[in-house]
């Protein structure tokens, strides 16, 4: 069985591709640029289960299984900013490095007590055929560190402190990561739903 990835983030790639082997290891993955797809999807909904239906649909219209996962970090003192806009959060160039100063910045001053925040994934799948899509959510909460913390991960994961591993998301192996992060959650509770699809 083929199933698209729509995505263009290498990260969120390797992350998806290691969680939908777990599902079933017959499942051939396939990220966008394997099916010759470079255009840009307008991710212009107002919540994560949005703007991941937005691009699993663009898949299944394409002819594929797709799994979209919209992602991002809800910071509690911010009001749950930077939310839908977290890869652009410090502007359209989805620049990491001003992403995480600009966090850092809007959180100055402020002790660990009020630097909580989560990471939250919706995973959608859209099929072909027109059947239900499947849309399900993750959670990982933590808090914001005042520096970075390790090299691994990508986008705010040096940032992102989890206390029960005493561990940043970037100080995490994949391994480790896929077993508590959101999207790790998300997946896990796709599987269980992809599990019960009859094809």
């Amino acid at each position: 069985m083929k199933v698209l990835l729509a995505s263009h983030n290498k990260g969120k790639i390797a992350e998806l591709q290691a969680l939908m082997h777990t599902i079933s290891p017959e499942i051939e993955v396939l990220s966008m640029s394997d099916i010759g797809f470079y255009e840009e999807i307008v991710e212009d909904g107002s919540s994560f289960a949005d703007n991941a239906l937005i691009k699993s649909r663009t898949g299944a219209r394409l002819g594929y299984i797709t799994v979209a996962d919209d992602s991002g970090l809800m910071v509690d003192a911010l009001d749950g900013t930077p939310g839908v806009y977290s890869a652009r959060y410090a502007g359209e160039e989805c620049d990491t490095e001003k992403n995480n100063k600009k966090l850092l910045q809007a959180l100055h001053g402020l002790p660990a007590e009020q630097r909580t925040a989560k990471f939250v994934s919706v995973v959608a799948c859209s099929f072909p055929d027109g059947r239900e899509d499947i849309v399900v959510r993750g959670e990982c909460p933590g808090c914001i560190l005042t520096e970075y913390r390790g090299t691994g991960g990508f986008g705010y994961d040096p940032l992102f402190w989890y206390e029960p591993m005493q561990k940043s998301f970037a100080e995490m192996s994949q391994a480790e990561k896929n077993q508590i992060s959101h999207r790790g959650k998300a997946m896990l509770k796709f599987a269980e739903e992809f599990a019960k699809i009859k094809f």
